[in-house]
């Protein structure tokens, strides 16, 4: 296999263009079109799905079985909910996180007349001056949060006025820090990191005479914060799939701050034992930084391709996140080592040299370990 290098400055001018794109679950268009204007200056083809994913294709020596590896392009947002008399909006989170980190954000109003109104989401307590020590004892709960609009409303009719609905899609300012000492601090890193990532290994990929073994698709979901993530995507012919996600930084886990971190198991359960070794394997021989973790309360686009009823191994290799779901940060250096281990897995022979897509005869071996791709070149 080709040791390719990754163009950081690449990287992170992708990240830094797809952060600032609002593509909350629902409302992925904007960035959906974005990564597809990426792949074709890449000369990568692709095709879209009926709900707006991405297929996109590395043709390999062998065309069947399939492999694929999956990000996803949506992030955490709200939603209007109603309206309060004074006219300030009721929210709810669309994905799972914390009422207490959507305090004091700023956001975007989205409505049907392609308007964006700003905003702050702020606890309904919000003035010391006003409620005292209340400020402080009030629950945390997205029942206890308004949207303040920067407009001239005093009234839920004025703020109608404005041509807001309930069940409009509220974007999250992801307010991005770029550091000269490589960490990355914004909103919606999970997952936009890790798709900067793959971009950065298919463009070492394309820009390289490497030759891939078996055809890769490479898949963008728009979905996963809410669940369904690559529940219809993949192409039936798919044997091994590979989800992007990130490696929670906290007391207790294990997640490499500044390597790339293989999952072991996540809240759905193990991943594939042959293939999360095969890729700890690849880890091993080519001197990328790496560590495993355990995820207890946690899932990615492989546990809902699993659950739709695809028979897949899957495995999830992980950037490693500090306060995910709420100010996230990241480093470049685990970028890096993601998008490099990457590139050496779609390089890497198929799983398994006897794998077949139906069961092998009466009698047939189990694989050896000398069958795992990334034991040998």
């Amino acid at each position: 296999m080709k040791a390719l290098s990754i163009d950081r400055d690449y990287l992170l001018q992708v990240l830094r263009s797809l952060l600032m794109i609002p593509s909350p679950s629902g409302m992925t268009d904007a960035a959906v079109a974005w990564v597809c204007s990426e792949l074709e200056s890449l000369g990568i083809p692709f095709e879209l799905t009926r709900r707006g994913a991405i297929r996109a294709d590395f043709k390999g020596t062998r065309s069947s079985p399939d492999r694929a590896i999956v990000s996803h392009l949506d992030t955490l947002g709200a939603m209007v909910k109603g309206f309060r008399p004074n006219g300030r909006l009721e929210v709810v989170p669309i994905g799972t996180w914390s009422a207490r980190f959507a305090e004091g954000a700023r956001c975007n109003v989205h409505t049907d007349l392609d308007t964006m109104i700003r905003g702050s989401i702020l606890p309904c307590k919000a003035s010391g001056h006003v409620y005292n020590e209340e400020i402080d004892t009030q629950p945390v709960s997205w029942a206890n949060l308004e949207l303040r609009l920067d407009e001239r409303v005093s009234t839920a009719d004025e703020a109608r006025a404005l041509g807001i609905h309930v069940g409009d899609t509220i974007s999250i300012d992801p307010m991005p820090e770029f550091l000269d000492n490589g960490f990355i601090v914004s909103r919606h890193l999970d997952d936009k990191a890790g798709v900067a990532a793959m971009l950065a290994a298919a463009k070492a990929i394309c820009e390289s005479d490497a030759k891939l073994p078996m055809d890769c698709h490479l898949i963008f979901t728009i979905s996963e914060e809410v669940g369904v993530g690559a529940s219809t995507v993949l192409h039936g012919d798919v044997a091994e799939l590979v989800s992007i996600d990130n490696g929670t930084v906290a007391p207790g886990q294990y997640t490499s701050e500044y390597g790339v971190t293989i999952s072991m198991q996540d809240s759905s359960g193990p991943f594939d034992r042959h293939l999360t070794r095969s890729l700890l394997d690849i880890c091993a021989k080519y001197r990328i930084e790496h560590a495993r973790d355990v995820f207890r309360y946690y899932r990615s686009d492989a546990a809902s391709a699993v659950e739709a009823g695809n028979d897949i191994r899957t495995a999830l290799v992980c950037f490693a996140l500090d306060s995910s779901h709420g100010y996230e940060r990241t480093h470049v250096k685990s970028l890096e080592a993601l998008a490099q281990l990457l590139c050496y897995y779609m390089q890497s022979k198929p799983l398994f040299a006897r794998d077949k897509t139906v069961l092998g005869p009466p009698g047939d071996l189990p694989p050896t370990r000398a069958d795992i791709s990334g034991t040998t070149d």
